[in-house]
């Protein structure tokens, strides 16, 4: 089958990690990210830049009490060099990986392994929360396209991690991968992404796909070991203020 070009991953995360609101500005859109994070505060080109105004996002993103935040995504290298000149600094560049999921639904993971639950069970919030995902990042899930899942994992008889996943037109992406310090190495993050691809295919849909910040040595060994493509990157930048 033919992987997802990196612009329909981009929206994809969208759609399955959406702002509070949008809105378009200045020739950007502009995100309400209420607490959720980098990926649904940061403003991203919509037009030609030489017919946007980066000053005018800018102020767009104060008005909403946010930190002026834009993704770079590929092809907008012009993006890039003006903000670099207004002194923006690069943050958290990012991976974009994909498979057919058949390719990765190869063997079924152990019964309580990444268990299926939405709503959100009480541990999986509190497991997210040890990991650094608060409030505002739930808020994006209960927010995000159906359908949708979390997982639970629990190993020797203990809660282990968790993880967040929604489909849109077919490609789920998987978020929020969660796994307690303790429980580390031992497998576990590698049978939640087997899990999410049999939960693709259960769905009817046909890809998984998932991000990771290109530092994270661990994750990015992962998905390339379970086959997947990396289709694409991003980055952000930021204003120091």
């Amino acid at each position: 089958m033919t992987l997802p070009s990196i612009q329909t991953l981009y929206q994809v995360t969208e759609a399955t990690w959406p702002p509070a609101a949008g809105s378009s500005a200045h020739g950007f859109t502009i995100r309400d990210g209420q607490g959720g994070g980098k990926r649904v505060s940061a403003a991203t080109l919509e037009i030609d830049l030489s017919q946007a105004d980066v000053a005018g996002a800018e102020q767009a993103m104060r008005q909403l009490k946010q930190t002026p935040l834009f993704q770079v995504r590929a092809g907008e290298e012009a993006l890039d060099a003006q903000l670099a000149q207004r002194g923006y600094q690069i943050i958290d560049p990012v991976n974009i990986y994909a498979a057919p999921a058949s390719d990765i639904a190869t063997e079924l993971p152990p019964r309580t392994i990444a268990i299926p639950a939405w709503e959100p069970l009480k541990i999986m919030e509190e497991i997210w929360e040890a990991g650094g995902i608060g409030p505002g990042r739930i808020k994006v899930m209960h927010r995000a396209t159906s359908p949708k899942t979390g997982f639970l994992s629990r190993f020797n008889d203990a809660p282990a991690g968790t993880a967040f996943a929604a489909m849109s037109d077919g490609i789920t992406m998987l978020h929020a991968l969660e796994i307690l310090p303790s429980q580390r190495r031992n497998g576990l993050a590698r049978w939640a992404m087997r899990r999410a691809a049999y939960w693709t295919l259960d769905n009817g849909g046909h890809t998984l796909s998932v991000i990771c910040t290109q530092a994270n040595d661990a994750a990015n060994g992962l998905y390339l070991s379970l086959g997947m493509h990396l289709i694409g990157q991003y980055h952000y930048r930021i204003k120091p203020e």
